[in-house]
């Protein structure tokens, strides 16, 4: 069975699209391959900076010969029917079987497909792969249709086995398949032959190309180390960036150059990251300093200076880079200590939008500082120092230094705190309150941090809750998902007993303006008061006043009459101007009444919503961790359900008792138990949950479950109140035995009427007991 190799040769491909680029090639041709009939044993892809390449072991040499048969019409059908089934089958009429199926003959086809050589398969194969690859971004060169990442130079396709190896016949765009490649640009330039995987891959290394990404990796990673260890200083790991560099050269040299003394003052994450932005430089730190002192570049080369020239050239090119990062830094210092400090910063934040619908960055900071207050003294941090931490944690976005390394956001505005002469909470806060933002982030433990942490969480996912946008499906584009994993995790991790159902609400309430629409009522409220009682008093003086006149007309002449009538018009006046004032006030407070009241029922369906989110994300996280689903909607629905220490508390413990014998049995114990009393409340038509009486007991297994009961219930029920779930779950396994022999030794549906119902009754006592732990209802079993 012979070996396949391929090599697509071309000029420079982005380190960043290499490993998706020979994974792709790699199943792009075996899949053609496999479709077309052809089996392999094995196959590996490889890619470097100039060429992918992909190795095929145990090919078979063709493709197996089919046969086919094709039923058509009845021999008695119309010519036009048979003709039009020979032309769908390619053959002629006389090549066609006639069969017996039934009643009538009937047309058959045997069309035969011979086998065809593995040359002829790869070449179409190949060709297909090329043209249809799926390149992020491809070009066009010269006058040909072909695209490709970058001009592709040449093509390597051999099949060899023990007799020798031979160039699959393929040409592409003019370009034709051959049995030689290239190796390293400079230090082996010039073609040769090979004669399959294995020749390829040494004749390769001694032109000075690494065929194997992570061979290249490796020897980057173990030489820099090394280098970094001779000179008791520590390479700063960085995965990603080592991926990156193994992809942007073919022989990779290591080499160590210095920092310039003029920058080691700038915090150790600021080279790190513009050594790594800007030149893809490997930071060497001081283990006993913790400073940045060196630096690991990798060249593509080796030279005769053994890269002296290469590192002038670099440690020039560092200095400038390095010196805009200082310019930076000293910019972000004079406004952090002058006298308006990061207030300057803050401000500049009202012109940031955060969403159209949501508000300046500014605005989310106000709600995030209410709400972090709001927080404190539930995860037992200083309110004012919560409060300050919210209101500086996102002022470094509006800093030069995070403006030219967005990445920097948080751990700068740390710095810039500490330099501001702030708390070490605080400035620890401003680094922190992103986290965690991934599965493997650490999860803040600060109080400070965590609140800070949690309202900005809490604040975002109420935020885009109160707009309707919210995840769906697949969809999930301002990561809420991940927001409501942090605020979980940052409550797990520090075992918070948080009312999340009180703080998703506080958090909406704060995007609903409720506080507003409260302050509303208030102010609308001294005014009603404040009419009524001009208008009480306004009315009692007109009135005593106009008895005066009265008394007073009725000796006067006819001008005292005219006057008394100016008086009482002027009076009437008076108090219909105040009743109309009176009006105007309680119809603003009515207004405002009916918006809060609105904004209380909108906030209270966004709260509950929220929460049930937080549920389906625990459901999840608690998944992974081996707690199955039933387990969490049973204890979802006991009271407390959003205290999500205490519901994972209990969650633990069902799992581990579900897991013993005794457990298990119960569960069994407990859905008889609940379907025979079910089924006996739907067919009598009521609700059997009166006490059930013990002396009204027959058997001796019956006695014994009341006095079971009643132990485990003095037992229970404390224990739950204390959260102490393991004894709880204990006196529960207690149960199964008396259970199990109850349901042995007496039938529920006695022929007594009365024994029935004390039996339904005494059902419903252990479904009781049982839901004072969790709802086994909920369980499956």
């Amino acid at each position: 069975m012979p070996d396949l190799l391929i090599e697509l040769f071309s000029e420079e491909i982005p380190a960043r699209m290499q490993d998706r680029a020979a994974a792709d090639l790699k199943r792009l041709v075996t899949d053609g391959l496999v479709e077309s009939g052809l089996t392999y044993e094995a196959a590996a892809a490889f890619s470097t900076p100039r060429r992918l390449a992909l190795a095929v072991h145990g090919l078979t040499a063709q493709s197996p010969t089919l046969r086919e048969e094709r039923k058509g019409p009845r021999a008695d059908a119309p010519d036009a029917a048979i003709e039009g089934f020979c032309r769908s089958v390619g053959l002629q009429r006389d090549q066609l079987e006639l069969r017996d199926a039934g009643k009538a003959q009937v047309f058959f086809a045997v069309v035969e497909r011979p086998g065809r050589p593995a040359a002829a398969i790869i070449a179409e194969v190949l060709e297909a792969a090329i043209r249809t690859f799926p390149w992020p971004k491809s070009m066009r060169w010269g006058s040909g249709t072909l695209r490709w990442v970058r001009p592709l130079q040449s093509i390597l396709c051999i099949l060899s086995d023990e007799a020798g190896a031979e160039t699959v016949p393929f040409e592409i765009d003019g370009i034709r398949a051959g049995n030689t490649t290239e190796g390293h640009r400079f230090m082996s330039p010039g073609r040769f032959a090979v004669t399959g995987f294995e020749d390829y891959q040494a004749r390769l290394k001694r032109a000075h190309v690494i065929l194997d990404a992570q061979e290249r990796a490796d020897r980057i990673w173990s030489e820099a180390t090394n280098a970094a260890f001779a000179q008791g200083l520590e390479l700063v790991a960085d995965k990603g960036l080592l991926a990156e560099v193994a992809g942007l050269v073919e022989w990779p040299v290591v080499l160590m150059g210095a920092i310039d003394d003029a920058f080691l003052g700038l915090p150790p994450e600021v080279l790190q990251t513009s050594m790594k932005e800007h030149q893809k430089f490997f930071s060497v730190r001081n283990p006993a300093t913790g400073r940045i002192e060196k630096f690991v570049t990798v060249a593509n080369r080796e030279t005769a200076d053994h890269g002296a020239t290469i590192l002038r050239g670099n440690q020039k090119v560092l200095s400038a880079r390095l010196s805009d990062a200082r310019f930076f830094w000293e910019n972000d210092l004079r406004v952090v200590q002058s006298p308006s400090g990061m207030d300057e910063w803050l401000e500049g934040l009202k012109a940031v939008t955060f969403h159209n619908k949501l508000g300046s960055q500014f605005d989310r900071i106000t709600r995030i500082a209410a709400l972090a207050r709001d927080i404190a003294p539930q995860v037992g941090a200083d309110p004012d120092q919560a409060e300050q931490a919210a209101r500086i944690a996102k002022t470094d976005l509006q800093s030069a230094m995070v403006g030219e390394f967005p990445e920097l956001q948080g751990l700068m505005g740390s710095y810039y705190a500490r330099a501001a002469g702030l708390p070490d909470a605080v400035a620890d806060a401003c680094a922190a309150h992103y986290s965690p933002l991934g599965p493997s982030d650490a999860v803040p433990s600060d109080p400070v941090s965590v609140a800070v942490a949690l309202a900005d969480k809490l604040d975002t996912l109420s935020g885009f809750w109160a707009i309707d946008e919210k995840p769906t499906g697949s969809k999930d584009p301002y990561a809420l998902r991940r927001a409501a994993l942090g605020v979980i995790r940052l409550v797990l991790g520090n075992g918070l007993r948080l009312r999340l159902a009180e703080v998703a609400f506080a958090g909406v309430a704060l995007h609903a303006g409720l506080l507003k629409l409260v302050q509303d009522v208030v102010e609308a409220t001294p005014a009603v008061h404040k009419h009524a009682d001009d208008l009480n008093a306004g009315s009692s003086a007109s009135v005593t006043r106009a008895l005066a006149l009265r008394k007073a007309v009725e000796k006067a002449d006819i001008e005292g009459t005219h006057a008394l009538h100016q008086v009482l018009k002027r009076e009437q006046f008076d108090i219909s101007e105040g009743q109309t004032n009176l009006n105007t006030a309680m119809e603003k407070l009515q207004v405002a009444r009916e918006r809060l009241e609105k904004g209380k029922v909108q906030a209270d369906e966004n709260a509950t919503e929220l929460l049930s989110f937080f549920h389906d994300r625990l459901k999840v996280f608690l998944r992974d961790q081996g707690i199955r689903h039933d387990v969490i909607d049973a204890c979802l629905a006991m009271p407390g359900n959003d205290d999500l220490t205490l519901l994972v508390k209990r969650a633990e413990a069902l799992t581990a008792f579900l897991g013993t014998e005794d457990g298990e049995n119960l569960l069994q114990g407990f859905k008889r138990a609940n379907n025979i009393l079910t089924q006996a409340e739907e067919k009598d038509g009521v609700e059997y949950s009166v006490g059930p009486e013990p002396k009204l007991a027959e058997a001796e297994e019956e006695k014994a479950l009341f006095e079971a009961l009643d132990q485990a219930e003095a037992a229970i029920l404390p224990a739950v109140r204390a959260e102490d779930f393991q004894t709880a779950m204990a006196a529960m396994a207690r149960l199964r035995a008396p259970i199990d022999a109850f349901f042995t030794a007496v039938q529920i549906n006695s022929d007594n009427a009365i024994v029935r119902r004390n039996r339904l009754n005494l059902l419903h006592r252990i479904r009781t007991i049982c839901g004072g732990v969790a709802d086994f209802g909920r369980l499956q079993g």
